[in-house]
């Protein structure tokens, strides 16, 4: 059974209120009384409350994290980010990984809120949050990581997926491979649709028309990578070269590729985003666009905290900061 304050009170033969006093070190308290309180409560190893107290003194300097995809490299180094700031600033993190499902997103989010959390920082899965809205605004604050809803008034911090996917594209062009492929993930991400808008970009800058029978849809996981580059060759319509929205997919497809007995980049070549540990390694070397990930995680904390800090009783987002990085595109031998 967990130990209470009654226990110290009742071991050390003192009242509840003392023992409360020399718990938080408030005043009034002796300092051998506060003593032998702080000697029984490691005896019994005691632990604190954190919601009991959070709902006295309105802040449990703990916040939430919600994440698509714990098993995507990408999102444990923003978690990092995020986690190294907060414990410079006193804070713990609650660390939830929705595995793409918007139900089990929606649940953590208020599992998150009923926990007190002082506020969120949400990775979400889609454009819209309609079924968050009601627990999200006017209740805390919140900011967006990597990604942001259609139309949110919250401070959120992202890359600008338009200006990564062109840099992809046209890296790939100018390097003379023709036709380029393009694998995004479903209709309803910001970000897949941002990257192919590059893609788009790059096309009609160089006016090149853009095949269809070339783009595919996946899941943003590296078997949907791999089954899609492999129906295409299966299916004689592979391209000649690969941009693919995230790493995963283009390591996937990489390993379609050569499954296959083909080469990389001798008969296709890739470019993915995001700049992965596993994307640097020698038996991959894959081109990429780089997100400063830790960085984006730094920031979407340092974000939260002047939400928090600001007191403010309206949490609607409608003062909220918006912070776009830039993209670098980092070139590797899987496209030269």
């Amino acid at each position: 059974m967990r130990a209470t304050i009654k226990d110290i009170a009742a071991k050390a033969n003192i009242s509840y209120s003392t023992v409360s006093r020399a718990l938080n070190n408030k005043y009034g308290v002796n300092p051998r009384t506060r003593e032998k309180v702080l000697r029984i409560a490691d005896e019994i190893n005691y632990l604190p409350n954190a919601i009991a107290r959070g709902l006295v003194s309105k802040q449990t300097n703990t916040i939430g994290l919600v994440i698509p995809d714990i098993r995507n490299p990408f999102f444990p180094e923003v978690a990092s980010g995020i986690g190294e700031s907060a414990a410079e600033n006193g804070y713990n993190v609650f660390l939830c990984d929705s595995n793409w499902s918007k139900d089990r997103e929606e649940q953590y989010i208020k599992l998150l809120a009923e926990r007190r959390v002082d506020g969120l920082i949400v990775a979400p899965i889609g454009d819209s949050i309609d079924g968050l809205k009601t627990i999200i605004e006017g209740m805390l604050p919140v900011v967006y990581v990597s990604r942001a809803p259609v139309n949110t008034n919250h401070s959120y911090v992202a890359i600008d997926n338009v200006r990564g996917g062109f840099l992809a594209t046209k890296h790939l062009i100018e390097n003379g491979y023709e036709p380029i492929g393009f694998i995004g993930a479903t209709e309803d991400s910001v970000t897949s649709n941002e990257r192919y808008m590059g893609y788009q970009r790059a096309f009609e800058q160089y006016s090149i028309p853009i095949d269809n029978k070339f783009i595919r849809n996946g899941d943003f996981k590296q078997k949907s990578g791999y089954d899609i580059m492999q129906k295409m060759i299966k299916d004689g319509t592979s391209p000649r070269a690969l941009f693919a929205v995230n790493d995963l997919f283009a390591l996937g497809a990489i390993q379609a590729i050569k499954d296959a007995g083909l080469r990389v980049p001798g008969d296709i070549a890739v470019v993915g985003f995001d700049d992965i540990p596993v994307a640097s390694l020698q038996e991959v070397q894959l081109t990429t666009i780089l997100q400063p990930k830790f960085q984006m995680g730094r920031i979407a904390f340092e974000m939260l905290l002047e939400a928090i800090e600001s007191g403010k009783k309206d949490h609607s987002g409608k003062n909220g900061r918006k912070v776009i990085l830039e993209p670098e595109l980092i070139v590797r031998k899987s496209s030269r």
